[in-house]
């Protein structure tokens, strides 16, 4: 089993633990080499630095930063960023300037459908305010019983099509990776199976995502399954991408992946990790 694992989330986000108490959870599960990698802002990753700092954990600051591409919402992690740089902060806050409008109208929207005052709950489980989005909504309506858990919220209520669902213009493709770059970092792409592509239109990602400076791709995430993997591990070996390894942690009991440990890397692609450790971090 991998002991690597690049990107999960914390309260800065739409995590549901403080960043010190997510990786003492990946800590405490044998990892070896975390990310924190909230979405659109990194004002967590001085705690998530030193607490892995005090376990004796590698740590490697991160983000992942939300993006419009043709008619798709994607989300680009950014790896091994510096925190300070000024592009890509001003970049994250362009990009955290609309979510309060957003939480607005995704309000509105519930309210149309007879589901009325979800602007105040949602906003009860965002510790960052700049940060309210569509998780922090899906906890409320869980809260008063109108749906039982965050797949079943999500599927009637927030996706793509649904009655709460409010399309929204985030960062471009070219601006995300050259603000992750600018700041030192690698970008990757997040959970690339996800996304309902078809093969064509995900090689036509993969091939712009190349040409702006993108160097990496999810191969074992949370939100894949074995054939994934290998479907993944082959796409970044025959693009030569580097293949990244995520939790996608939020919370528990919430799906995906507790933190810290992770199903093995298929063979062939060259883990990104190497850019942190000399070898693979693999549990013997």
């Amino acid at each position: 089993m991998l002991t690597v694992d690049l990107h999960a989330h914390s309260t800065v986000s739409d995590g549901m633990l403080p960043p010190r108490e997510v990786v003492a959870r990946a800590a405490a599960r044998g990892c070896t080499l975390f990310a924190l990698t909230d979405h659109d802002d990194v004002r967590g990753l001085a705690d998530a630095a030193d607490e892995a700092k005090r376990l004796g954990m590698g740590f490697v600051p991160g983000v992942e930063i939300s993006v419009s591409w043709r008619k798709h919402t994607l989300h680009i992690v950014g790896l091994g960023v510096d925190p300070q740089n000024p592009v890509l902060l001003a970049g994250l806050q362009s990009v955290r300037s609309g979510r309060d409008e957003r939480a607005v109208r995704i309000s509105e929207a519930l309210a149309a459908c007879g589901i009325t005052d979800t602007l105040e709950g949602a906003r009860k489980f965002a510790d960052n305010p700049e940060m309210i989005g569509r998780a922090h909504f899906a906890r409320h309506l869980i809260e008063r019983g109108i749906a039982k858990d965050m797949k079943g919220v999500f599927k009637k209520f927030l996706a793509r099509g649904k009655l709460g669902y409010v399309p929204h213009e985030w960062a471009q493709l070219a601006d995300a990776v050259a603000w992750i770059k600018a700041a030192g970092g690698v970008a990757v792409i997040a959970h690339p199976g996800r996304y309902e592509f078809g093969k064509q239109t995900m090689g036509e990602l993969i091939e712009e995502f190349k040409a702006v400076g993108g160097e990496g791709i999810e191969v074992v995430s949370g939100s894949h399954n074995p054939p994934d993997f290998a479907r993944f591990a082959r796409l970044a070996e025959i693009n030569g991408l580097f293949a990244s390894a995520g939790s996608d942690y939020h919370a528990t009991g919430e799906g995906a992946r507790e933190p810290g440990i992770l199903p093995d890397m298929p063979p062939g692609p060259v883990p990104v990790w190497s850019r942190w450790l000399p070898e693979p971090a693999i549990e013997q």
